[in-house]
């Protein structure tokens, strides 16, 4: 991997007229938005159909979201908290994801991009239906693993694509993923708020895998060498506007660009993918950090952050935490084109920093009230928007044309796992602290 900027990047993207660009930067915010959406509305939306299923029989099955009433009561703990962390949850949400980007980005590559948004688009749409219509608890697990799996696949999928166009796509990608965090919170709560069950609310949100497939299939308008349905690299023959291109050229400048168009798309071997990784760990590593320290905040402590003389209830409070946090997302993952940061680690300090303060602010309870708690969670998502949509752009930057779609897709691996770690920390957290008195 380079560690600095490829003076021919721009030559291989394809950019097309400013009605083209515009296209794609709105196919891939659209994207972004509809990858995330699943996973962001599976949590909630699984938790209130389980509720409702419990309710008709004897299983004994607890999750510990909190509902519109409020956290449980009738323990001895000094915190009002449920029995169980919300990362139970979050966890099972999260594992498809990790496997997917701990073993799908070496063998990924054999399929075509046409395939792996069909892929996501019905595994998103089945993750809806079987939650909607599940009689059982197992069902809807298995629909929010449905939903996992779509995003995961979409994620590394959608990031690899993005190097077959310019790179002002990354903006839009991580503004869309941003905002599936506020528009599948809002939109789930305002639908459940006027009265409608959570069966017919997912059902309306069927419309979200079609809005994927005509944002890849109709508004995105892929560039010639895009391998559809089909791989057309692995002979490592020269594309039709590489071949154009030679026409005007010297015979010694037409077998140079020959060779670098034959080598720029023979596929890696396991060794150069293995090798890569390896390189992409100072991308990585900060971003696990990162994302790590920011979910132990929202499942490992949120919870525990409750002000009792607050005008707000618990559960408001919660959902306000939740909500400010993802306008802090949304706003810095849409940053990209006016600000860039490059000092990935720092990120990850400060955000360490925030998780070891409000740790403390749990255990000792100095912060008198939630007003001063919104800054410090808003505060928190725009570190972790920073840190993704950065991490994904300088390695777009200084990565060689070759390994650009790999080293894309494998850094994808860095938040789930960072997230999966957290939420496995914050079981025993949760349980120190709730059996204080």
């Amino acid at each position: 991997m380079e560690q600095t900027v490829n003076a021919d990047f721009n030559e291989h993207q394809y950019t097309g007229t400013p009605c083209k660009k515009w296209r794609n930067w709105l196919g891939f915010w659209l994207l972004g938005l509809c990858n995330n959406f699943a996973y962001v509305v599976m949590l909630s939306a699984a938790q209130d159909i389980l509720q409702k299923q419990q309710s008709g029989n004897t299983t004994k099955w607890t999750v510990s979201f909190l509902d519109s009433e409020g956290v449980k009561s009738g323990n001895n703990s000094r915190y009002d908290c449920s029995p169980v962390s919300t990362a139970a949850v979050l966890l099972a949400d999260i594992l498809p994801t990790l496997i997917i980007k701990l073993s799908v980005p070496l063998v990924i590559h054999k399929v075509p991009y046409g395939v792996r948004v069909l892929f996501c688009v019905v595994m998103a749409a089945t993750s809806f239906l079987i939650v909607s219509f599940s009689s059982t608890v197992w069902m809807s697990i298995i629909g929010v693993i449905f939903a996992s799996a779509s995003s995961g696949v979409g994620e590394l999928s959608f990031l690899s694509l993005t190097v077959y166009y310019s790179r002002d796509v990354l903006g839009a990608w991580g503004s869309g993923t941003g905002g599936a965090g506020v528009a599948g919170a809002l939109l789930y709560s305002s639908l459940t708020q006027v009265g409608l069950s959570p069966r017919s609310t997912l059902l309306t949100m069927l419309t979200v895998p079609l809005a994927m497939f005509l944002s890849y299939f109709l508004l995105l308008a892929p560039p010639p060498h895009l391998p559809q349905w089909k791989d057309r690299r692995a002979d490592g023959a020269l594309l039709p506007e590489e071949r154009q291109g030679l026409m005007d050229q010297s015979q010694e400048e037409q077998e140079t660009c020959h060779q670098e168009g034959r080598n720029r798309h023979v596929p890696l071997t396991l060794r150069e993918k293995l090798h890569i990784i390896k390189d992409l760990m100072p991308f990585i590593c900060p971003l696990v950090l990162v994302y790590y320290a920011e979910y132990f905040i929202n499942q490992g402590l949120m919870e525990l952050l409750y002000f009792p003389r607050f005008f707000l209830s618990h559960a408001e409070q919660y959902r306000w935490y939740q909500t400010l946090y993802q306008v802090g997302v949304f706003v810095s993952r849409s940053s990209l084109s006016c600000v860039k940061i490059r000092k990935l680690w720092g990120l990850a300090a400060l955000q360490v920093v925030n998780a070891v303060l409000l740790l403390l602010a749990v255990y000792f309870r100095f912060l008198p009230s939630a007003w001063l708690l919104f800054p410090i969670v808003l505060y928190e998502g725009l570190l972790g928007g920073s840190a993704y949509v950065n991490t994904f752009y300088f390695i777009s930057k200084e990565t060689e044309d070759r390994q650009r779609e790999f080293a894309m897709a494998a850094a994808s691996l860095g938040d789930s796992l960072g997230i999966a770690l957290a939420a496995l920390t914050a079981f025993p957290v949760h349980a120190y602290f709730c059996d204080l008195v």
